[in-house]
């Protein structure tokens, strides 16, 4: 019989779980549970670990793509607990070194649970945000803040702070304009806040279950996981071939430019390292957690990537190599972080994270390096088709970035790349509420060998026959190799009508399980507009009067009355940059009332159709709320 676990062991374990979950996505790879319990210190030998991974593989996979998930993890503790190990995990988790508990009663916990944090990324987030932060006027009542106390967790609580990282990362994504600055109060910050967890939401950050209230609490663990990941978003935003070329650099001589781009940024990062590392002879890395610990491959990084005065107006940076025999390893650490202090990259790790291979942090360093000196040079390849390099579009950024906030997996980096195998896909349709028959028609990675395709194609097929049976989708025409083969129009096709399902399905919830479609979208628009008294009215997602984000704003008033500023809306005959700003206006005032909205404020100057029909059913999703 398996034994049940109370309340606070369930949020010590959730905890504990997120401190290996380095991207904050509810999900543990096989390597990273080995990882926990190694670094828990736990008296689990190897062979039990791989029992247990190989016990979920064959039974307890729920998911089907070799990823635990935390409901499965408190499977493997249940199970272990009638033993010494479950006691020891749970002694080890609270004297973790840089683990800090602290009181909390989120939702989920009861009241006196204790959280954990990790002090090392409370120390990186703080520096890394004093500095990019401290030319920034609005931030000067909390900046700089002391990376050895907890002033982070009230430096957010206004959620000022929050919407300037948003936009240092993604540039833009906020209106600098619906930001409330001055005099707050208890209602102004909590616009701040659903501004800045809308918008993080906008960019693919994986929200869900992070509140205002959350943030304006300071809750340690989800203040610093929500930072990381508007942190990684910016640090990884250029490290993406159809924004920096010169990244072809990096192919190898077995592989095309197809291959290439479908590494992620964290992979083209690590074949960055080793392509200089190779470049000085030494030996290549595989992680940036254990293969990084002596620091040796980091001297050798700094040394290859350091401007060496060769070309006009560029500095000459000495790196010191003295420290690599050095034979202590903090103090190889430190001595590396000196020379890394010349090029102006030492955030993120101290010597000690990097000693311990804390493999966020080591991302963060690199990552920053990366940003600062790549020191690659576009090859002068003539048989290199650089057309393939185009960048995402619009809508394809808006899907990816729409998939990533509901946190599939795996991350979805390269919209049709990601999609080859339909696992997302068939995450997706459990997000609307279509069930998936993951254990009887799903195959699920690694994929063999041989037969890789064959498998996927599976998976495709069923993806294809689920839309059309169960959630009776329009699909003529579309087949599962047209998902495998990533064809852009077919795909999209599909991903299409599963974010309208999804944002259907949450007016359906609101209405009571009333179907919605977009006629009544329309007809409630308008009404409210009416009631209101406004002027403005649509006759369809198509009506060209939408260009000047008039019906948006009016409706938004509608809504929240007085929340509308219109003396920063511009009427009359407008000009495709006023219409612009009445559009970046609208959007961000449509997500600080609480509207979850992915489009872009140049999905409403063009009219898109379909990003405006979400921009809207949002807003009805907002009013119906309300009422």
């Amino acid at each position: 019989m398996v034994t049940k676990i109370s309340k606070e062991e369930l949020e010590e374990l959730q905890e504990a779980f997120g401190k290996v979950d380095l991207d904050s996505n509810g999900f543990i790879c096989n390597d990273e549970l080995h990882e926990l319990f190694r670094e828990a210190n736990l008296p689990l030998p190897g062979y039990k670990v791989r029992e247990i991974i190989q016990k979920l593989m064959t039974e307890g996979d729920h998911n089907n793509d070799n990823k635990i998930s935390f409901d499965e993890f408190v499977c493997i503790f249940q199970e272990l607990k009638s033993s010494d190990i479950a006691n020891s995990f749970r002694k080890a988790i609270n004297r973790k070194e840089g683990i800090l508990a602290i009181g909390g009663t989120s939702e989920l916990s009861s009241e006196g649970t204790q959280h954990s944090f990790s002090e090392e990324e409370r120390y990186a987030f703080v520096n890394w945000i004093n500095a990019t932060l401290e030319n920034d006027p609005d931030c000067k009542h909390v900046l700089p803040m002391d990376p050895s106390s907890d002033s982070i967790f009230k430096a957010v609580c206004d959620g000022i702070l929050l919407c300037k990282m948003i936009n240092l990362s993604v540039p833009d994504t906020i209106d600098e304009r619906t930001i409330n600055k001055k005099k707050l109060t208890p209602f102004t910050t909590q616009e701040n806040l659903n501004l800045a967890l809308n918008s993080a939401s906008a960019i693919g950050c994986h929200v869900v279950n992070i509140g205002a209230l959350d943030l304006r609490e300071g809750k340690p663990h989800l203040v610093l996981g929500l930072l990381w990941q508007i942190i990684k978003i910016g640090l990884l935003a250029n490290i993406e071939l159809s924004r920096n070329e010169a990244l072809v650099a990096l192919l190898t001589e077995d592989e095309t430019l197809e291959d290439l781009m479908k590494l992620s940024p964290e992979e083209l990062l690590l074949r960055w390292v080793n392509y200089h590392l190779d470049n000085a002879g030494w030996t290549k890395i595989s992680n940036f957690s254990s293969d990084i610990k002596d620091s040796k491959a980091y001297f050798h990084l700094l040394n290859e990537i350091a401007p060496k005065g060769t070309k006009e107006d560029e500095p000459h940076i000495k790196i010191n190599m003295a420290g690599f025999s050095e034979k202590d390893n903090l103090k190889r650490a430190d001595s590396m972080l000196q020379q890394a202090d010349k090029l102006g990259c030492r955030q993120f790790v101290t010597p000690r994270d990097v000693v311990s291979g804390n493999a966020k942090l080591n991302l963060g360093f690199v990552a920053n390096l990366f940003n600062k000196y790549p020191a690659l040079t576009k090859p002068d390849n003539q048989d290199i088709d650089w057309g393939l390099l185009e960048g995402e579009t619009r809508e394809e950024s808006t899907f990816r970035n729409w998939m990533n906030s509901l946190g599939v997996r795996p991350h979805v980096n390269h919209l049709y790349g990601d999609l080859q195998d339909a696992l997302v896909i068939l995450q997706l349709y459990e997000k609307i509420k279509v069930p998936v028959n993951w254990n009887g028609k799903v195959n699920k990675p690694p994929f063999p060998k041989i037969g890789t395709n064959m498998k996927k194609l599976e998976n495709c097929n069923y993806a294809v026959e689920l839309g059309r049976s169960e959630a009776k989708f329009s699909l003529v025409g579309i087949g599962g190799q047209d998902l495998i083969d990533g064809n852009a129009t077919l795909t999209l096709a599909l991903v299409w009508q599963l974010m309208r399902r999804y944002t259907l399905n949450v007016l359906e919830d609101l209405g009571d399980g009333q179907k919605v479609n977009d006629e009544a979208i329309v007809n409630w628009v308008n009404q409210t507009l009416a009631e209101a008294g406004k002027t403005t009215k649509i006759t369809s997602f198509k009506d060209k009067e939408i260009s000047s984000s008039l019906p948006v704003v009016d409706l938004i008033d509608a809504i929240q009355p007085g929340r509308i500023c219109y003396d920063l809306v511009k009427t009359g005959s407008l000009t495709e940059e006023e219409k612009l700003d009445n559009a970046k206006y609208a959007v961000s005032m449509a997500r600080k009332i609480g509207s979850r909205v992915y489009a872009l404020p140049e999905d409403l100057v063009e009219v898109k159709p379909k990003m405006v029909m979400t921009v809207f059913a949002c807003l009805m999703g907002q009013g119906m709320k309300k009422d």
